[in-house]
C-alpha cells in the first residue's frame, strides 16, 4: 500500500562539482516526482536572464567617426573590429560599475584580450583576437564598460555618450550556459524521487557557484511580494541561514579540503579552523599568513575552489554574520 503524506518530502543533500573554473555542476536530491524541474526550470531562466556582468556599451577610435569607416594600416575595417570587441569579456576591478578605459598601440602586432589588462580592467578572454596593425599603423581608442544584466540595444545607451562614441549593443550575462537534466534516484524502497544535476559555465567574470547563489538571490526577492499578501509561515532568516547548505560547508574544518601537511599546519599555527574563514579572508590577507609560501597558498586557493567557494568572495551579509558567530563559537 503506498504510504498516505501530508507534506512532500524536503530535499537534503547537496553538493557542488568542480568540473573547471568556468564550469560546476549544481546537485540536490532527493525531490518527489515533478517537483525537480519545478525548481530547475526557473533557476535556469534566472542565471541566464539575471546574472550580472560588465560589457562595453561604446567606443572612441582615433580617426574613425562611424562603424563603417577604416583606420590606416588596421586589417579590420571598424565593423569588424567591434565585432572582435564584443567577444571579449572584461571584468572592473575594485567593485567599479562603470569605467572609461583608453589604449594606445603601434605597429607592428596583433592585438589580444591580454593586451587591453591594466589596474582598471581585467580581461578574462586573454586569447580573444581584436585587431592586427601593420608596421606604420597606430591605433589609439577608448572603451566605456558598464556592469548590467541582460542585453541592452546601443540605441539605448547612445544618450549620455561623449563626442565620437559609437554606441554599442552590450551583452552583460556571464553565463554561457545553463542545463539541467532530472535524473531518478532510490529513497527506501522507491525508484520515482528525482535528483535534478543544474550544469553552469560562465565566462570567466563570475564563478559558476556564484552565478548560482546570485540567481537564488533574486529568485527568493521575486517570491517574496507574496509573504506581504499571503499569511504563510515561513522561515526565519536565522532558521534559513543556519540551513543554509553554504553555511554548513563554510563551517566544515579545514581538514575537509585535503590539503598538504606544510599548508595545514600553515593555517592552524594561525588559528585557522574553519572553511569559512579563509573564505572571509582577501587574498593579501591569506598570502601574508605567517611562514605561507606561494606553493602553499596557490594550494590553498585550488583547494577551496574545489569546495565551491573562492577566497574573497562576497557572501551574503546574513551568512557572514552567522558565519562570523561559528567562528567566534569555534575559537573558545
Amino acid at each position: 500500500m503506498k504510504k498516505i503524506k501530508t507534506t512532500p518530502l524536503a530535499p537534503q543533500e547537496f553538493e557542488v562539482e568542480q568540473i573547471s573554473e568556468n564550469e560546476a555542476n549544481i546537485i540536490a536530491y532527493p525531490f518527489e516526482t515533478g517537483y525537480a524541474i519545478s525548481l530547475a526550470h526557473p533557476l535556469r531562466r534566472f542565471l541566464l536572464s539575471s546574472s550580472v556582468g560588465y560589457a562595453p556599451i561604446a567606443i572612441k577610435i582615433e580617426g574613425a567617426k562611424h562603424e563603417f569607416d577604416s583606420v590606416r594600416g588596421m586589417l579590420e575595417d571598424i565593423s569588424d573590429f567591434i565585432l572582435n570587441l564584443k567577444e571579449i569579456r572584461f571584468k572592473l576591478n575594485n567593485e567599479v560599475t562603470e569605467a572609461e578605459i583608453s589604449y594606445s598601440f603601434a605597429g607592428p602586432c596583433t592585438i589580444t584580450g591580454t593586451d587591453l589588462n591594466n589596474d582598471e580592467v581585467t580581461v578574462v578572454t586573454p586569447e580573444a583576437h581584436l585587431a592586427t596593425l601593420n608596421e606604420d599603423s597606430t591605433l589609439s581608442f577608448s572603451i566605456k564598460i558598464a556592469q548590467g544584466i541582460g542585453y541592452v540595444a546601443s540605441e539605448d545607451v547612445s544618450d549620455n555618450l561623449g563626442e565620437d562614441y559609437i554606441a554599442l549593443d552590450a551583452y552583460f550575462t556571464p553565463v554561457r550556459s545553463a542545463t539541467y537534466k532530472i535524473e531518478n534516484i532510490l529513497v527506501e524502497d522507491n525508484p520515482n524521487f528525482e535528483r535534478v544535476v543544474l550544469n553552469i559555465k560562465t565566462d570567466g567574470q563570475i564563478s559558476p557557484v556564484d552565478a548560482f547563489r546570485n540567481s537564488l538571490e533574486v529568485m527568493y526577492a521575486q517570491l517574496a511580494v507574496f509573504n506581504s499578501e499571503i499569511s504563510i509561515k515561513a522561515p526565519t532568516t536565522i532558521e534559513r541561514v543556519e540551513e543554509s547548505p553554504d553555511l554548513k560547508k563554510l563551517t566544515t574544518n579545514i581538514d575537509s579540503l585535503g590539503l598538504s601537511a606544510r599548508s595545514f599546519n600553515c593555517l592552524d599555527r594561525a588559528n585557522i579552523k574553519l572553511v569559512g574563514e579563509i573564505v572571509l579572508m582577501s587574498t593579501n590577507d591569506l598570502k601574508n599568513v605567517k611562514n605561507l609560501g606561494k606553493k602553499s597558498y596557490d594550494e590553498i586557493v585550488e583547494k577551496v575552489q574545489e569546495f565551491g567557494f573562492a577566497i574573497g568572495v562576497d557572501l551574503a551579509d546574513d551568512v557572514v554574520s552567522a558565519l562570523k558567530k561559528k567562528i567566534e563559537a569555534a575559537a573558545k
